[in-house]
């Protein structure tokens, strides 16, 4: 690991809108100069959403569309090979807008308990619901993005990769919110140590110390995440509450970054980039954190993907995170 890495001050989340890769990486890269990502363009259909694309990474696993959702099958049909030519085709085309690169750049996929609460089984029921098929589902992501980091370091040797695990199902695990099939009741809660341990096991793919875990969903279990070997959380500021605040102090003293969600993904008027984080500002005057830390800390972000947003808009709210991350270094007080 070079132990000069660092997080870039502002990146975006992972999903765009529209369908041409060329375009979302010259956007990416054009934006983020030292924090691009690989986008995700899932208006070109299933296979290019997150589950989808997440599936088609599988190792001696494969997944199919049904009408009610991507399903486990015994061989790649043709979903499972669109999947893997989009992201073949966001590669390629990442590749070409970071010739020379050196530094952090992130890419995404979904993570063990988000995939096991979506991926469903052959008799329909979530893989969530098998605790054998829930550990095959993680051991073959585990080598799946083995190897899908070994091709990105391939194609961009300078990168410093960041994984994503995108995450926004954790909570209704843990917590045993997850419906079933019929719609009538929910599968059990995960047992948290299991839920920790998978994690652990799946962010050591990478070391353990470049993996930041997204959710943005309401409360994100940041202790867990933390004891997990996450590097970095991932959330929407918007839906934090004092009673976050213990959790996320202790994370940021501990070392972790926070990956802070506070710029909105629906086409709207954006405020100016001072009022974007003046929301951090006031967390960290709370938590009594030294000021002097906020750019250590704190990388900016979107609140969550924005594919369903418009590509102006879209265009200008990650340009907005770097100018809202550039006022936080500025003005920290």
């Amino acid at each position: 690991m070079n132990e000069t890495f660092s997080f870039g001050p502002a990146t975006g989340i992972g999903s765009l809108p529209g369908g041409n890769a060329r375009e979302a990486a010259k956007t990416v890269t054009g934006t983020f100069e030292d924090f691009p990502f690989l986008a995700e363009l899932p208006a070109r259909g299933p296979g290019a959403d997150m589950i989808g694309r997440t599936a088609g990474m599988l190792v001696e696993l494969y997944a199919r569309v049904e009408p009610s959702g991507w399903r486990i099958g015994d061989h790649p049909g043709r979903d499972t090979k669109r999947a893997r030519s989009w992201l073949g085709e966001d590669l390629d085309a990442l590749e070409e807008f970071t010739q020379g690169y050196e530094g952090p750049l992130k890419v995404q996929a979904v993570g063990p308990w988000t995939l096991a609460a979506n991926l469903e089984l052959k008799n329909g029921e979530a893989a969530l619901s098998d605790p054998g098929a829930c550990r095959d589902l993680a051991a073959s992501l585990t080598e799946g993005l083995r190897l899908h980091l070994a091709e990105t370091q391939r194609r961009i040797p300078g990168a410093q990769l960041v994984l994503q695990l995108d995450e926004p199902s954790l909570t209704p695990v843990l917590r045993g919110h997850v419906k079933t099939a019929s719609g009538y009741r929910t599968h059990r809660a995960v047992d948290r140590q299991i839920i920790e341990a998978t994690l652990r096991d799946i962010i050591g793919v990478h070391g353990g110390a470049r993996v930041v875990v997204h959710s943005c969903a309401p409360d994100v279990p940041f202790a867990l995440l933390r004891r997990a070997g996450a590097a970095a959380v991932s959330f929407d500021f918007t839906l934090l509450t004092e009673r976050d605040d213990d959790a996320i102090g202790e994370a940021v003293e501990g070392g972790t970054r926070l990956f802070t969600g506070v710029v909105p993904t629906t086409d709207g008027p954006l405020s100016d980039p001072a009022g974007s984080v003046m929301g951090v500002r006031t967390l960290w005057r709370r938590l009594g954190l030294h000021p002097g830390l906020l750019a250590d800390a704190v990388t900016v972000t979107p609140s969550c993907g924005l594919a369903g947003a418009s590509p102006g808009y879209a265009r200008e709210a990650l340009a907005h995170c770097v100018r809202a991350a550039r006022s936080l270094a500025d003005n920290p007080e």
